[in-house]
């Protein structure tokens, strides 16, 4: 888990220096417009300011001030990391911070999260951050992949690995296909929806050079919007753990922590998963 950490920076009281980082913001307007699917005249209009000004922006003829930014950011639907990114671009300090949830600063939303873990109790639950890793999990997550694993800890991490991986938990999923489809639809759309995101682009690569994933899946697909119940299937021999699963988020977050965080409870589909979770919590 990364250190706690606050960053400080003054804007340049030279105007030159404001402008020589203008094209960066330039650039940036440009990749979100583009991955927004929004001409220059749709995020003016989204924006309150004209188009004129917009291409000014883009182009590094004109200086965008701190309100500026924040308001092409909020047209833009920037998540809190890309709207710092945006800042510093253009010469100011970034408004977010990035605090570890390790830290006293956000001890409180820690302990309502092992609450969480712990109601779900006997069913597994994890923490995961925007690039599925798992931040935390619950002790019946580490039952439930021992079990289905034969007792053979997981190679990765990152859920994304952890499916994909012929080594890893990927020969449990009884039904890979329907779960993997799912994950790469999500990450297809979180790369689109934050272009500058090297992190989930290069997952995306990775999980798709994987042996046995469809070709097509290489390309995002726009009329196949993911199914409102996912179920997930782990076996080990004859017996068979059926789950679905709940995803929580924080409301209006102010921590790019915080905004990157989820926490997805797996509950049973049937009885007989019901009986096992039970089991297994049995045995300790």
């Amino acid at each position: 888990m990364p250190a706690s950490h606050s960053v400080q920076a003054t804007a340049p009281s030279a105007s030159s220096s404001r402008s020589s980082r203008a094209p960066g913001v330039g650039a940036l307007l440009r990749e979100w417009r583009g991955a927004r699917r929004l001409s220059q005249l749709d995020l003016a209009l989204d924006a309150g300011i004209s188009a004129r000004h917009l291409s000014c922006l883009e182009t590094g003829k004109a200086q965008a001030s701190r309100e500026m930014v924040e308001r092409l950011a909020d047209a833009l639907d920037m998540p809190l990391r890309e709207r710092n990114a945006m800042l510093v671009a253009a010469g100011f300090a970034p408004k977010y911070p990035e605090t570890a949830l390790a830290t006293p600063e956000l001890a409180q939303i820690r302990r309502a999260i092992e609450f969480i873990l712990r109601q779900q109790e006997p069913y597994p639950a994890f923490v995961l951050n925007r690039h599925w890793d798992v931040v935390m999990a619950n002790e019946a997550a580490a039952r439930v992949g021992q079990f289905v694993m034969d007792g053979r800890p997981n190679v990765h991490s990152n859920m994304i690995r952890q499916i994909f991986d012929p080594n890893d938990l990927r020969p449990a999923v009884a039904n890979w296909e329907e779960v993997a489809g799912d994950l790469i639809r999500h990450l297809h759309n979180a790369v689109a929806a934050a272009p500058s995101d090297t992190v989930a682009r290069d997952l995306l690569a990775e999980a798709l050079a994987y042996p046995g994933v469809p070709v097509h899946w290489r390309r995002r697909q726009f009329d196949s919007a993911p199914s409102p119940l996912l179920t997930t299937i782990l076996r080990r021999g004859e017996r068979e753990l059926r789950f679905f699963s709940t995803i929580t988020t924080f409301g209006t977050p102010r921590d790019i922590t915080l905004a990157e965080l989820h926490v997805e409870c797996c509950f049973p589909m049937d009885e007989a998963t019901t009986k096992l979770c039970r089991e297994l919590l049995a045995r300790g």
